[in-house]
């Protein structure tokens, strides 16, 4: 886990000086292997010119992510101790050298809830219990982000500025929204941005403008998505777009979800991560390089138990994911994952990279 990050999207976030666990054996489902020295903190890029550098000398730093979480129901009463709120995944999720998830939720207690099926909201101290338990970046592009109306995404813009941990996809216009995060890992720059293609009514309504508030929505077309990613690209070693994405509780990508893909690998992305679509999808490599996950599942959430979710960590040197590995997890009865041990959790990695049959996607990167 990074030992400090800044923030995009027009968030002030703080620091903290947590020490970083070392990644598992790869072999074994956990995360690379190479763990490193003592991690600086990252930086923003000084420039918007500079020249993308070489990466001769570039030392493996990982990424990892997870999917969809909130703090809804029940599970409040988890963030009364907002340090612990994570605790039987915390050391996993500080492994990394930079940790992603989701919060499908606005954060707010206030506002009316908007005329849908389902309406989440979290207490602003849910992003102090990410914080806590590790991660270092956390999306609110997702269709979930403004369900309390304007009041609510008020407050969650409040809550993201004093946030302890970086948000991206959400801001007060939508050159905020868009914004990446940027960062630099041991010399490895790397630019971070989140978007929801979820849905028409989410972009049009809810969907950040020139002078709008709102989510980072890319419904298509998708030319701002696509020309934020080039200009990071321009500028930086590696680019992460997590996207809230595809149709939910299908396993298997649709053609839309494999276009998305595909035009923003040739916008220079070398990572896009996914979730929405509450259930594990497949994950590896295009034929051009870019690593994609299509579905993280969800990883907190309520009324569910036993539901299979976990940890996606990628090893990155220079543009290139190099290797990948799976840490499984399960949702237990209070709806916090609890990593799978014993001679489940190879079975567990094994189920996960079958679901790969379904995509377009290589167990291994291209030569």
């Amino acid at each position: 886990m990074v030992a400090a990050l800044v923030t995009a999207a027009g968030a002030c976030a703080g620091s903290t000086e947590q020490p970083a666990d070392p990644p598992a054996s790869a072999a074994q489902g956990a995360g690379p292997s190479e763990p490193g020295p003592e991690r600086p903190g990252p930086r923003s890029s000084t420039s918007d010119s500079e020249p993308r550098p070489s990466h001769g000398n570039r030392r493996p730093v990982t990424l990892g992510f997870a999917g969809d979480v909130h703090f809804e129901g029940d599970l409040a009463a988890l963030l009364r101790r907002p340090g612990t709120a994570l605790q039987p995944v915390a050391a996993a999720l500080r492994r990394p050298d930079l940790m992603m998830l989701n919060l499908e939720a606005a954060v707010t207690r206030r506002g009316s809830p908007e005329p849908k099926r389902y309406t989440f909201r979290s207490s602003p101290r849910t992003l102090r219990a990410l914080d806590r338990a590790g991660v270092d970046v956390v999306s609110l592009a997702n269709n979930h982000a403004v369900d309390y109306g304007l009041v609510g995404l008020r407050d969650t813009l409040r809550a993201v500025r004093r946030s302890p941990v970086p948000v991206v996809g959400i801001g007060r216009d939508a050159t905020a929204a868009f914004r990446p995060l940027e960062v630099s890992l041991r010399g490895t720059r790397v630019s971070v941005l989140a978007a929801t293609t979820k849905s028409e009514r989410t972009a049009r309504v809810w969907g950040a403008g020139r002078d709008k508030p709102g989510v980072a929505a890319a419904v298509d077309p998708v030319p701002r998505l696509l020309r934020t990613v080039r200009a990071a690209a321009s500028r930086s070693d590696v680019v992460v777009v997590y996207l809230h994405w595809g149709q939910e509780y299908e396993s298997c990508p649709n053609r839309r979800v494999r276009q998305y893909a595909r035009e923003l690998s040739r916008a220079g992305a070398d990572v896009v991560v996914g979730s929405h679509s509450h259930v594990l999808r497949g994950a590896g490599w295009r034929s051009d390089g870019t690593y994609v996950g299509y579905g993280m599942g969800n990883f907190v959430w309520y009324n569910q138990n036993s539901v299979r979710t976990g940890i996606l960590t990628l090893r990155v040197r220079g543009h290139r994911v190099v290797a990948d590995a799976f840490t499984p997890a399960r949702i237990g009865a209070d709806g916090r994952p609890r990593l799978v041990s014993g001679t489940r959790r190879q079975a567990a990695v094994d189920d996960w990279r079958r679901l790969r049959r379904c995509t377009d996607l290589a167990a291994t990167p291209p030569d």
